[in-house]
């Protein structure tokens, strides 16, 4: 596919619909803009009062005993909690919650929520106060008394698979290979892909490159901390309301925590304020539920900035060894990596995920994959943003740039002559369906960016490409038809993208009305049938997949009331363009809206439903061109220039996709130039506020450049793929290898910022 003439932000398009593929103005964008749109934190009800939580001090920590009297005997202060108020339940701790991209066994969760025995990480919760207001409940936390063995803390995947590491749980055995072993250690799983003969692939290679890479854990960076309201009612009924992905996988999860029915608890999902995979777990959502029982008043808990940054799930670092073999033309020939990724305090890592995605971008036919899942002194790891793939992704591309540079081919032509297509199998096992990886890296080679001069000394241009999963899972939805033929449409995704509009688009498409006559919104979980958490890249494929069979089911029904109004066969008719009209007699016509008003007369009103887990079938590939700008003397790396090429599969609406690619762009950018968890050596963090955690602001990225790529999905109806994460796999690797043409230095480790650029200079005899 050779496109020219590109603009800075532009659709190489495919199919042509009415309304899918244009850009209509948001159904919540006035809320949101004029400040009426209410998050989680703007909840209120009468006799309102408010939690806080009491953190451990220490990394690693038993708890020998908790007092909280004088905080209850402290004027103001009306309850308190520990761990020892929650109900024990029948179930197993080892059974197993799901948590949106991530899962937990119910023991970990529970002690995520508030410790029992022992603190696993700094800002770990250990007990909880509710009091008038939120002052007096914040100076209560220092009357509990905590009495602590400080015990030895391990921080990085390396260190806490060493033999004489200190041992996080007692109880933890390792899974070595899918057999659970007698061995208690750190690693809670080690697993294995392989692919063909890695030694024969390796023999066959006229240049074979080996290096190993360090991340640092990164935060999600949202906007809106995390918070939670809960009213526990005198029936036994808890009502939840808080800002989260995964509304029913937070009750579910509520549930299970606090011993509870399902039907027993109802959540409110409110407004989201970013999230980017870090809300689905219940942090606060149990603690308020617990501390409402005992009150009779609605909690609200709301965390500060600090809070969320040492005690929610941050994307967790890694420790990753790429050996990559290739002929002399080219051809790669064998892969192997060792993925070391920290768990945090509790099994769970997205190891997986990042194995999956490892070298899913080639066809490469002799792999070996191992993946360690380690836990480690630090908040329990959550998903960020296609986890584990950005990750991987640094350590491929930064290789394959390196077999380029050997072998003096152009990086690109290099990555195409290697590129997976239709019928490549991953090393995970699947077989590749249509996918857009060729297409997106044609984009790249044509676009004018990558074949723009880049004059100036220490500047240099880097490119990269990478996959993540098209996810799905099940979803509900529900269309009305009201009496002036609005529609209104109810579903159960957690809006954090402006997927309100994208799922109504394909069910206006459907019916050929415009999509302002639909009414779409998230409603509460008692409202609508199970829908899994807004991750994976899954929403506009996943629920608009369901408005879409929803909306037929609303093109049949209103065919039906149109046949018997004019008494002929439903077959004879058919609803274009919103008007039904009869494919034999070209008198009969009437528009949807005037059926509309008609339904009562005819049978009632018209609802319009879907429930479903379609197919996660395929993937999608994004890449990125950079140029950057290296001062060698100060190590401060500036981005000149950065251009986004994604495969939608079909853009639903391509401002939101744009939107999507620029967002995640810019956070890749972040992750490679300047964020971390910089962490002392007694496992606290040192930069837990948005000034010292160093995220981009305006003045640190430029505009981002935007091509959209269509490779038609061959399961979804309209052909859309997940848009929201594959965008944030490949910035770093392309700045390294922008920093690599700049200055001759290959990074290795995450974040590129300018102590490390400078002290690897220094290493190279800069």
């Amino acid at each position: 596919m050779a496109i020219k003439n590109y603009e800075p932000n532009m659709v190489l398009a495919t199919t042509e619909y009415e309304v899918v593929g244009t850009r209509p103005v948001r159904h919540d964008g006035t809320d949101k803009v004029t400040g009426r749109a209410q998050y989680g934190a703007d909840f209120t009800s009468t006799g309102l009062i408010f939690g806080a939580v009491l953190r451990s001090p220490h990394a690693h920590a038993r708890i020998r005993s908790i007092d909280v009297s004088k905080a209850e005997a402290q004027p103001g202060v009306l309850a308190a909690v520990t761990a020892k108020d929650f109900p024990r339940s029948d179930a197993s701790p080892d059974e197993y919650v799901q948590l949106g991209e991530l899962n937990t066994r119910l023991g970990y969760l529970r002690d995520n929520i508030l410790a029992s025995d022992k603190t696993l990480y700094k800002g770990q919760p250990v007990a909880a106060v509710a009091a008038a207001n939120a002052h007096v409940a914040h100076e209560a936390l220092a009357l509990i008394e905590v009495d602590y063995e400080v015990l030895p803390s391990v921080l990085t995947a390396p260190d806490g698979m060493k033999d004489d590491a200190p041992i996080l749980h007692d109880h933890l055995k390792t899974e070595e290979l899918g057999e659970l072993t007698d061995r208690v250690s750190n690693v809670a799983q080690h697993f294995q892909h392989v692919l063909g003969n890695l030694e024969e692939g390796l023999a066959e290679a006229d240049v074979v490159i080996e290096r190993e890479f360090d991340t640092a854990t990164v935060h999600q960076g949202y906007i809106e901390p995390h918070n939670a309201t809960a009213f526990w009612n005198k029936d036994g009924k808890v009502t939840i309301w808080c800002s989260t992905q995964g509304p029913f996988e937070v009750r579910d999860a509520s549930a299970a925590s606090l011993n509870l029915d399902i039907a027993d608890i109802k959540l409110v999902p409110m407004e989201i304020g970013g999230g980017f995979g870090g809300k689905f777990e219940p942090y606060g959502a149990p603690v308020a539920a617990m501390l409402s029982k005992k009150t009779g008043h609605t909690v609200k808990i709301i965390m500060s900035r600090a809070e969320d940054l040492q005690g929610t799930g941050p994307t967790p670092g890694s420790n990753l060894r790429i050996k990559m073999g290739a002929t002399r033309d080219g051809k790669i020939t064998a892969a192997q990596a060792h993925l070391a990724f920290e768990a945090g305090a509790f099994p769970g890592s997205p190891v997986g995920a990042a194995a999956m995605t490892v070298f899913a971008a080639y066809d490469v036919p002799n792999v070996v994959i191992d993946g360690y899942d380690v836990v480690v002194n630090k908040p329990k790891s959550g998903a960020y943003r296609a986890p584990g793939a950005t990750q991987a992704a640094f350590g491929v591309e930064t290789v394959i740039d390196e077999i380029a540079e050997k072998l003096g081919h152009d990086p690109i032509e290099l990555r195409l002559m290697n590129a997976a297509k239709e019928g490549t199998r991953r090393a995970d096992g699947p077989i590749n369906p249509k996918i857009g990886c060729v297409e997106v890296l044609e984009a790249m080679r044509d676009h004018p960016h990558y074949n723009a001069p880049l004059e100036g000394p220490n500047r240099g241009r880097g490119v990269a490409v990478g996959f993540w999963i098209n996810g799905a899972g099940a979803s509900a939805c529900t269309i009305m038809v009201n009496p002036d033929g609005s529609l209104t449409l109810s579903e159960g995704s957690a809006d954090i993208g402006g997927t309100r509009t994208s799922v109504a688009m394909q069910a206006a498409e459907v019916l050929g009305i415009p999509v302002e006559k639909i009414n779409p919104q998230v409603v509460d979980t008692d409202s609508v049938g199970y829908t899994s958490g807004t991750g994976g890249s899954s929403v506009t494929f996943k629920a608009g997949w369901t408005a879409y069979e929803a909306a037929n089911d609303i093109k049949r029904q209103m065919i039906d009331r149109a046949s018997k109004i004019w008494e002929v066969e439903p077959d004879t008719l058919d609803l274009q363009a919103g008007e039904i009209t009869s494919k034999v007699d070209s008198e009969l016509r009437m528009s949807f809206a005037e059926l509309a008003g008609q339904l009562n007369d005819t049978g009632g009103p018209v609802v319009g439903s879907c429930s479903l887990t379609p197919p996660a079938i395929g993937g999608a590939y994004a890449g990125s061109i950079v140029d950057v700008e290296v001062d060698p003397e100060t190590g401060k790396v500036t981005v000149l220039r950065f251009t986004c090429v994604q495969d939608a599969g079909k853009a639903i609406h391509p401002s939101y996709v744009e939107g999507q690619m620029q967002g995640g762009s810019v956070q890749g950018i972040g992750w490679g130039l300047n964020e971390e968890y910089f962490m002392n050596e007694a496992g606290g963090m040192m930069n837990s506020s948005l000034l010292d955690y160093r995220m981009p602001v305006s003045l640190d990225v430029p505009m981002i450049d935007t091509v959209i790529v269509e490779v038609p999905s061959a399961t979804h109806p309209y052909g859309a793929r997940g848009v929201g994460e594959v965008n944030i796999v490949t910035p770093p690797a392309a700045i390294a290898n922008g920093i690599y043409r700049a200055v001759n230095i290959r990074m290795e480790k995450l974040p590129m910022n300018p102590g490390a650029v400078v002290e690897a200079v220094w290493k190279n005899g800069g």
